[in-house]
């Protein structure tokens, strides 16, 4: 009995030095968001980016829009698209094998026709069956291949685009008009030092939208979309500003990033054998850079916005936050190398460490702690102690942090423009640690048990689509 107590105490004790040792990391990673936003938004906006709206000024971006089965929103986005204000780009959709109408709606909407062309096979991809390109706009093409996964479509996509920088775009995302003059002027102004930059990803769901542009920016009634918002603005306002600023990050989101093209052909495309492509080739590129000593930098830029459909129901949400960690832990197994090796100096040492101690580990420690907890209100005594002190550091660690994120938007971007808006968003982030944050903790194990069995795939993920 005696043994079982102190083992429980040194159990409680770990708990508690581990979420210290992460609300001291967060609390850092805030500070300098804080600082950069600052900064950044110090800066006359329009001015600093009118300039760019001129060929002579910008960089021409070939974009990959990846399609499976996305019949329901694939017209819209692409409408999106080509009302961006960019001077030179072309876009190009990669139709991977869609069971559904998706290519037929490309067709017939933008009166597209088969054109004969030899592609040069950069890196590896499944084959090429015919490609499209339309009659009434000439910078829009279509690619249909064998089904190969998103990886492969983005791969067939990179082989046939014609300009200098790549960008990856979900099929049913959808861009503010200004978001790719955003997200390419650290790459135009760093002389081609900055070879990959991402942008923010903003929940549709609650939008007004209309023809693939944004006419009201709203917020669902749907509480699981709503603690979404709450948590894509704490990881994107929180957490990639922070990393970025001493070129720490590690993922650049799928649903949209700015890629040099050279440099994802250099570290050999996207890899179809991981359900995390998108933060594996970060990680790649990051290596590569590295072993050939070369000083390059990749970015986040919380300005340019992209909007996207989330899970309105718990099924495809909990498939999401599997195949998520899933991924995670993927990009960080295939490249183990770079764990605490001086070689890759502060990816080595501050990125992987995070990446393993807090994002992939944490889930496990967290629920370990929801656990005793349990345990401590049968048990009583001391161990009633030791369980208010975890509940109330992992109120900290996750609710006030959630709810310091809404006031950092509201301070710097400010997306939402209804006060009952941010009200709704600041009341439920307060309540995150007692539902949503269990929910997603205990979905994230479930991955790992999934990775343990050998389970593999992404699961159907069912859209209505966000436009009208």
């Amino acid at each position: 009995m005696i043994l079982l107590q102190s083992l429980s105490i040194y159990f409680a004790w770990f708990i508690m030095v581990y979420m210290l040792v992460v609300i001291t990391f967060y609390s850092a990673v805030m500070l300098i968001s804080v600082i950069q936003l600052r900064r950044e938004y110090k800066l006359d906006r329009d001015k600093s980016y009118s300039d760019y709206t001129e060929d002579i000024y910008t960089k021409p971006v070939s974009i990959i829009v990846p399609a499976y089965n996305e019949e329901a929103g694939i017209v819209h986005s692409i409408r999106s698209l080509l009302s961006i204000n960019y001077p030179v780009f072309e876009i190009v959709v990669v139709n991977d094998g869609s069971l559904d109408g998706t290519m037929e709606r490309m067709i017939d909407h933008y009166d597209m026709k088969e054109i004969q062309k030899v592609i040069r096979k950069q890196v590896e991809s499944k084959p090429i069956k015919k490609v499209y390109q339309s009659q009434v706009l000439p910078s829009l093409f279509l690619i249909d291949k064998d089904n190969g996964g998103k990886a492969d479509a983005l791969n067939a996509g990179l082989n046939f685009s014609h300009y200098p920088y790549v960008c990856s775009l979900d099929g049913d995302s959808v861009l503010e008009r200004d978001a790719f003059l955003k997200v390419m002027k650290p790459i135009i102004d760093s002389n081609e030092e900055v070879i990959a930059s991402g942008g923010s990803i903003r929940i549709a769901n609650g939008c007004e939208i209309r023809n693939g542009e944004v006419l009201k920016i709203g917020l669902s009634n749907n509480p699981l979309v709503i603690m979404q918002v709450i948590e894509y603005l704490r990881a994107f306002l929180m957490g990639r500003i922070g990393l970025s600023r001493h070129n720490l990050l590690l993922i650049i989101s799928g649903a949209f990033g700015v890629f040099s093209k050279h440099w994802v052909v250099q570290a050999g495309g996207y890899r179809t054998d991981t359900v995390g492509e998108d933060m594996e080739l970060v990680v790649r590129i990051h290596r590569l850079l590295k072993e050939t000593g070369t000083k390059k930098r990749i970015v986040y830029v919380p300005d340019p916005v992209c909007w996207t459909e989330v899970p309105e129901s718990m099924k495809y949400l909990r498939r999401q936050r599997r195949r998520w960690h899933r991924g995670l832990f993927e990009s960080l197994w295939i490249h183990r190398k770079l764990m605490l090796n001086p070689k890759y100096r502060q990816i080595g040492f501050i990125s992987f460490p995070y990446f393993w101690i807090v994002e992939f580990f944490g889930p496990i420690v967290e629920l370990s702690g929801y656990l005793y907890i349990l345990f401590s209100l049968f048990a009583g005594g001391i161990y009633l102690e030791f369980a208010i002190l975890i509940f109330l550091l992992s109120c900290l660690y996750g609710s006030l942090f959630s709810a310091f994120a809404i006031l950092l938007e509201e301070w710097s971007l400010r997306k939402y423009p209804k006060i009952s808006d941010l009200l709704k968003l600041f009341f439920y982030s307060l309540t995150e640690t007692l539902w949503y944050r269990p929910l997603t903790v205990f979905w994230r194990c479930q991955g790992i048990w999934q990775m343990i069995r050998g389970e593999s795939g992404w699961g159907e993920m069912k859209r209505k689509g966000v436009s009208q």
